[in-house]
């Protein structure tokens, strides 16, 4: 035979019911089946008893409601020839249920024997009524009172079942019964006495679990809202997956840290006897649930689950009279176990300077008064300090019965977390080492689940998320890389990228499962007004890991947040040169706070938009090698002025050109100024281990003071037009000698400097074309002949590859 227990979801409704009788129907063997009351029922009981006891009258109302909800369950359950039993039954209990409520209302408290009686009519009357149904569908169903067949008794001040009774009282009435069906309540019981009693919490899966145990059932079921018990909790982990087979202790370990399908002392009496327990779907009974079987599971999985328990806190006891002092744990345990606190985690420094433990976070000013008091003799004199309480904690857990012979999953674990800014305030781990858990703040509870399952389930698959700002030319050809590409790289690379924010000037918009990149215009378009500190809040408050800020802009401002970023473990990739030319002071703290927290501060299309410069001269450091030289040809847009100019064109029409494709800044004046050359320049001294300022850079500008002194473009241009014999110049002059006009940057020396150049044919720079970059590294290891790195330097949709690449790199970390 079977035992099943469905809860209080899978009963909250008719229409759910009628999916219970459709599980039961299925059953050939004989079957007990137990149910809690009606969804929400039982707490509606504890609060009209409450409320009842401080004598207010409003308790009336909750009964009107309970005795509504029965009675229309009847009505839409039963045939109505059917009803009249029923309705009349329900009604009586539900009169006695009244006496109880004005009793207490009447002597103005609810003693623990009369708030039994009343928190039990909940499964009396759900099962009851369930039962009727089933005999109107016509299975061979019968009611059985679990009052007259769970027997309890008073041991230590503590009411507990008598096994030997209600075992006999079980087989007995398993033995007579000629019934294919028996629906039982759970949670209730009464004493010898006849008294009603109740099992406390998880109550009803214990009555299911005392029912297989007696009658030595095949198996236990628990039918919930859940297909199984989860590697992670679903509601916070969409990744999570049902696990198919677990052990007892995996189960209770699981169930202990708030994985809320099965409560951990349920299970006691069917482990004795090595009884199955099956979670299974009431609203999806096809799925095949998670078994839970004696003995270790030997599916080669280490980690069988993650969960968690919120609302910790932590209190320390700590001092130096506590070392070598034998009693002194005993002292602080007795305290919080006298006033009824229970303690969920312990660690002690192997000094024995300090005990930490972790404690519901509802009795932590309780904890703290009686402990200071038990205390005060030894504070007084300085041997102990003061309790010191933590709030607004989490306990993480990993779980698994083969956890122990596999070495590094601590490592694993804590390194994980570290990546992600979680921070660790105490740690537990038992030398089964079934669980290893550790203490984090709350608000880092769903980063920190994620992350971990990412790194203990899904390890082929790494889950990156982007907050873009700036979604213009580059940005926008950024998002249609990654819509094209996410197939291959979820395929080839194992990268999950999802776009969670997006903002431009005007607006900005969020959705944290992943922004549609097919619709993200029309999505942004409907966003709230941009904010770039809202911006950055939003993207701090969801907390997801492998968090990565994305600025495409060129904003002073925006590049001045880049630190508040990568203090909260969010790598930055921009484009955008302010912040890495900026002053050095500046450059160097955004360093510093990238290795402090963990954070990748990526900038390659800083200096060669797409090309892998910095990358490069980074490999070559870190190898060794030492940078005596570097010759370079650093902006596209000059290039493909100066390939494109000569005595057929004019200046102002190959810079409007130039505009028009893409190549230069939205103000052209950056780049014929020579600013941005000098600031790639600048990135490429300071990453060889230069500190120098932009003021530091050697410039010759080509360009006249009138038009350097432009403050618009309009104005801009209509100098170029007026100086057009000053540029027809400079190029018959190179044409004479033979050579090309070439805007180059040089660092040598700890100097740097940055000017239109005449390059003769031979030159590495000669030849040349279009917008493309050149890079010349003169090092220890090529004296001579130098490191050549070139190719496209400027455009959207190189810059745009350069950013995509920065990304895959940190996904690779």
């Amino acid at each position: 035979m079977k035992v099943l227990k469905f809860g209080g979801t899978s009963v909250a409704s008719p229409e759910n019911i009628t999916l219970i009788k459709d599980i039961v129907g299925r059953y050939q063997d004989p079957i007990w089946v137990v149910v809690s009351a009606f969804g929400g029922v039982t707490d509606s009981l504890l609060l009209a008893g409450d409320l009842a006891a401080d004598q207010d009258s409003t308790y009336h109302e909750h009964l009107a409601h309970l005795e509504q909800r029965h009675l229309r369950a009847i009505k839409e359950l039963l045939p109505l020839t059917q009803q009249s039993k029923a309705l009349s039954k329900v009604k009586e209990e539900l009169n006695v249920l009244e006496t109880l409520l004005e009793g207490a209302f009447l002597i103005g408290e609810i003693t623990p024997k009369l708030s039994d009686k009343i928190m039990g009519y909940g499964e009396l009357l759900s099962s009851y009524i369930i039962s009727e149904y089933f005999k109107a569908e016509k299975l061979d169903a019968n009611f059985q009172d679990s009052r007259d067949l769970i027997k309890t008794q008073v041991l230590n001040g503590r009411t507990v079942v008598d096994f030997e009774s209600t075992n006999a009282r079980c087989k007995t009435n398993f033995d007579a019964s000629k019934h294919h069906v028996t629906v039982l309540p759970g949670f209730i019981a009464s004493s010898h006495q006849g008294e009603a009693t109740t099992l406390g919490r998880g109550g009803s899966d214990y009555s299911a679990a005392i029912y297989a145990a007696a009658l030595g059932a095949e198996r236990l079921e628990i039918w919930t809202d859940v297909s199984g018990m989860y590697t992670a909790n679903p509601k916070m982990v969409k990744q999570a997956k049902a696990i198919p087979h677990i052990s007892y202790e995996e189960a209770m370990e699981l169930s202990h840290f708030g994985a809320k399908v099965l409560y951990p002392p349920t299970i006691q009496p069917v482990l004795a006897k090595g009884i199955s327990i099956v979670i299974k779907n009431t609203f999806a009974p096809e799925d095949p649930g998670t078994l839970i079987t004696q003995g270790r599971n030997e599916q080669g999985k280490t980690v069988r689950g993650i969960s968690h328990i919120g609302q910790i806190s932590l209190l320390s006891l700590e001092g130096p009279g506590m070392v070598g002092i034998p009693g002194i744990s005993k002292r602080f345990f007795e305290v919080l176990s006298q006033d009824g606190i229970s303690v969920v985690l312990i660690t002690q420094a192997s000094s024995e300077h300090s005990i930490c433990i972790g404690i519901p976070a509802r009795d932590m000013e309780r904890a703290t008064a009686v402990v200071n008091e038990n205390f005060a003799f030894e504070i007084e004199r300085g041997k102990i300090k003061r309790v010191r309480a933590e709030h607004k904690l989490a306990i993480v857990a990993l779980v698994g019965d083969r956890m122990k012979s596999h070495q590094g999953l601590s490592g694993k674990m804590f390194s994980t977390l570290g990546k992600n800014n979680v921070n660790i305030r105490a740690i537990a781990q038992g030398a089964s080492e079934r669980n290893i858990s550790c203490v984090i703040d709350e608000k880092d509870v769903k980063k920190a689940l994620n992350a971990l399952h990412e790194a203990f389930f899904e390890e082929q698959t790494k889950q990156l998320n982007l907050f873009v700002m700036g979604v213009g030319n580059v940005g926008a050809k950024f998002l249609a890389q990654i819509a094209q590409q996410r197939s291959y790289l979820k395929t080839n690379l194992k990268l999950n990228l999802r776009v969670i924010g997006l903002s431009n000037s005007r607006t900005m918009a969020f959705d944290e499962s992943g922004i549609d990149l097919q619709h993200w215009e029309t999505f942004l378009a409907k966003g709230p007004a941009a904010d770039q500190t809202a911006f950055m809040e939003r993207a701090k408050g969801l907390n997801l890991r492998n968090s990565i800020f994305v600025d495409n802009t060129a904003s002073g401002d925006i590049a001045g947040t880049y630190g508040s970023y990568l203090q909260e473990s969010i790598s930055v990739v921009t484009c955008n040169k302010i912040a890495c030319s900026g002053p050095y002071d500046h450059y160097a703290q955004l360093k510093r706070l990238a290795r402090e927290y963990g954070a990748p501060f990526l900038f390659e299309t800083n200096v060669g938009a797409g090309l892998p410069i910095l990358d490069t001269l980074r490999h070559l450091i870190v190898s060794g090698d030492t940078v005596h030289e570097i010759q370079a040809v650093l902006s596209g847009s000059l290039n493909f002025v100066f390939n494109t100019f000569n005595d057929q064109t004019t200046f102002n029409e190959v810079i409007q050109r130039a505009q028009a494709e893409g190549y230069t800044e939205p103000d052209p004046k950056i780049d014929l100024s020579g600013l941005d050359v000098m600031r790639k320049i600048l990135i490429l001294a300071r990453e060889s281990g230069h500190a120098l300022e932009l003021e530091d850079i050697e410039t010759h500008p080509f360009l006249p003071q009138e038009s350097l002194d432009t403050t618009d473009n309009e104005a801009f241009f209509a100098s170029l037009k007026k100086n057009e014999a000053h540029f027809q110049s400079l190029f018959s002059k190179a044409k004479e000698n033979g050579c090309k006009l070439k805007y180059v940057a040089r660092f040598k020396d700890g100097k740097a400097s940055v000017g239109l150049q005449e390059i003769s044919k031979g030159h590495d720079f000669y030849a040349l074309e279009g917008s493309d970059n050149i890079v010349l590294f003169f090092t220890e290891r090529y004296p001579q002949q130098p490191m050549i790195i070139k190719g496209a330097g400027a455009g959207a949709d190189v810059t745009a590859s350069g950013i995509f690449a920065d990304i895959i790199r940190i996904g690779n970390f």
